[in-house]
């Protein structure tokens, strides 16, 4: 059966709303006024009717329904680029910085490798040539260039450590504020969605079937003729052609009217013959 589907009623909310229907039927013996299901309309009739009518029903909630999917989109919405570059009014000063960053960051990283390698170098050479005899004069020398660079050595890794935590500290800190807006945006499109499913419910869905229960004019089991409803109720099923009664006689249409040809008097003939 072909269904009707709400002009503002977006493709990825029907199911929600066939949801929300479905929960409303499975609960109404729970609820007085709808207490008559299975007396005229079965759940099944009453499913049907309200998708032929998802259009009236989600009217009675739309502006819920506007403020959820604009909440939605704001929420799915990708960062501005023009907010972006307002933050930062000089590329020219950021690159730079950028390099800066870059270059302090490859220092600090080779500089204890390069000083550990030269202290180590510096005091095995120093050591080796004070075990000759005699010593050379500068075996004093590459020793204390090596304690020198292993002094370096460990100043480097000092600085490294703290340059590291530094940098945790600060991503860190730059990193919260964008959770705590992304939990704002998705607590308030919770909230517009429980606001939207409510007014569905009680704004459009309830009145719906208590409407379509008290009508009599809808009645699905007349064996007379497919019945058809009035009002704001939809019919169920497919209706059929509308039959006379057999008392009424056919009705008379009126008869088509004919015109004699017109014929020529034995006078008039061809071309070839002309009149004496």
């Amino acid at each position: 059966m072909h269904m009707n589907s709400a002009p503002h009623l977006l493709t990825e909310d029907r199911p929600e709303f066939e949801r929300i229907l479905d929960d409303a039927l499975r609960h109404a013996h729970d609820r007085p006024d709808l207490a008559s299901v299975g007396e005229r309309l079965n759940l099944e009739q009453l499913r049907t009717m309200a998708l032929n009518a998802t259009a009236l029903i989600t009217a009675a909630a739309a502006a819920e329904y506007d403020h959820y999917v604009k909440a939605r989109d704001e929420l799915r919405a990708p960062e501005d680029p023009l907010s972006t570059r307002d933050s930062d009014p000089d590329p020219m000063t950021d690159a730079a910085a950028g390099s800066g960053a870059g270059v302090a960051a490859v220092v600090t990283v080779l500089a204890p490798v390069l000083a550990g390698a030269s202290a180590a170098i510096f005091l095995i050479v120093g050591y080796l040539l004070q075990m000759l005899s005699p010593a050379p004069v500068f075996a004093d020398t590459l020793v204390a260039a090596g304690w020198f660079f292993g002094a370096v050595t460990a100043a480097s890794i000092l600085v490294a450590a703290v340059a590291l935590l530094i940098a945790a500290l600060r991503n860190s800190s730059t990193q919260e504020p964008a959770v705590d807006e992304e939990e704002g945006l998705t607590e308030e499109v919770s909230r517009a969605r429980e606001a939207w499913r409510h007014a569905l419910l009680e704004r459009g869905l309830l009145p719906f079937l208590r409407d379509a229960l008290a009508d009599p004019s809808v009645d699905p089991t007349s064996n007379r003729k497919p019945y058809r409803s009035s009002g704001r109720i939809p019919k169920v099923g497919y209706s059929g052609p509308d039959f006379a009664s057999p008392n009424e006689g056919p009705v008379a249409g009126p008869r088509p009217t004919f015109t004699s040809p017109d014929f020529t008097s034995p006078d008039y003939g061809g071309p070839e013959h002309q009149p004496e």
